[in-house]
């Protein structure tokens, strides 16, 4: 199974998707914000990339430019439930961005665990 690097700004979140993909095998690294994201894919071995679009710190756009920049082709999953601008304005973004693939919040988690079998090695 994968060693995943799981973004997102909101505590719950980070502990369902946690749970959700440790319960199917996969090691999860769960933090709050992008900045240290480089330092983690680099000391962590990390095979995949969760990483949510608005947060505190730095946001997920720029967590996916620093990644993609020095990983081309690490798999990153955008997801985002919007904010002030509705999901569908910014998971396109995200995709011109680098982003592999991107799902919309809420998260459904049948769709997640379908989005990391497709980008987990």
């Amino acid at each position: 199974m994968a060693r995943i690097l799981l973004i997102d700004d909101e505590t719950a979140v980070r502990e369902v998707l946690a749970r959700l993909l440790t319960a199917e095998g996969h090691e999860v690294l769960a933090v709050e914000d992008g900045t240290d994201a480089v330092r983690y894919v680099e000391e962590g071995e990390i095979e995949l990339v969760i990483t949510d679009l608005i947060m505190p710190g730095q946001e997920g756009m720029a967590t996916i430019g620093a990644l993609r920049a020095r990983w081309p082709r690490l798999p990153i999953l955008a997801i985002s439930g919007g904010g002030r601008l509705a999901a569908g304005d910014l998971l396109p973004v995200a995709r011109r961005m680098g982003a592999t693939a991107t799902l919309p919040k809420p998260i459904n988690g049948e769709r997640l665990r379908e989005a990391v079998a497709e980008l987990a090695p």
